[in-house]
């Protein structure tokens, strides 16, 4: 069973963290998917094996977490993340997946002294703007202004899209300001990504500055980015993050 944290807004986020050595993995999962998820699980097993602290969660509205999916916003599953990165002392390295690929960057561009090192999995940074509003058609728009549109999925129901998804999604932009990473950071991105098209990670690289930033193209990986192939790129990726920022006694 996971635990249970409120964050300062009164939302309820479900989580399981694995004690062990720092700085912790987080792992940050995408728009509709939840911390029970193949990357999710697969990165909890590899850390427990190294000893490795680890923490994943549900967004308010996902998995086992309280809320309405409509209800919530990007900025809200911001709010969450920083409220289970707040059971953490010390540095952690974020693990970002498609959505939580732009979460991460809000996090590092709101705290960066808490950020060891960013590994990303098909970011979507500004998806919502860029992605969702850009390739709406005028109805579509006419349709989302009056309240909601339904977007069919290939992963399930429709994606239910609010108005408020999209306006307070515009106050959260990354690519459109400076973005600082001081840390290493390492970006996969599958070249048959469907719903990430490849030029969003050569935006996301293009645009951000740092130190230490590389980006990995995998051929043939699709959005999962799940097959053992990638797995095992995600595990190399945070093996490396981690290599380069060190380690730190185990959390109590």
């Amino acid at each position: 069973m996971p635990k249970e944290l409120v964050t300062p807004q009164g939302r309820r986020i479900a989580y399981h963290l694995t004690d062990g050595t720092g700085p912790a993995v987080v792992f940050l999962g995408g728009f509709k998917s939840d911390m029970g998820g193949t990357k999710a699980v697969f990165l909890e097993e590899w850390a427990r094996a190294q000893g490795r602290a680890f923490l994943r969660f549900d967004y308010s509205g996902h998995g086992e977490s309280s809320e309405a999916f409509t209800d919530g916003a990007i900025g809200d599953w911001f709010e969450d993340a920083c409220a289970a990165i707040g059971l953490l002392a010390g540095k952690v390295v974020l693990v970002g997946s498609s959505m939580g690929g732009w979460i991460s960057l809000l996090i590092a561009r709101a705290m960066p002294e808490r950020v060891a090192g960013l590994v990303t999995i098909a970011a979507a940074p500004d998806f919502t703007e860029d992605s969702m509003w850009a390739g709406f058609s005028d109805a579509q728009k006419d349709e989302l202004m009056a309240g909601q549109l339904a977007l069919p999925s290939e992963y399930g129901a429709p994606y239910i899209i609010t108005r408020r998804l999209i306006e307070e999604g515009r106050t959260r932009l990354v690519l459109r300001d400076p973005l600082p990473l001081p840390f290493p950071v390492r970006f996969l991105q599958g070249t048959a990504d469907a719903d990430v098209d490849m030029s969003v990670a050569l935006r996301l690289l293009d645009h951000a500055t740092g130190p230490e930033m590389r980006l990995t193209l995998v051929k043939g990986a699709d959005h999962r980015f799940s097959d053992e192939t990638c797995l095992n790129l995600i595990i190399a990726a945070v093996a490396d993050v981690l290599g380069q920022v060190g380690e730190h006694p185990p959390y109590d």
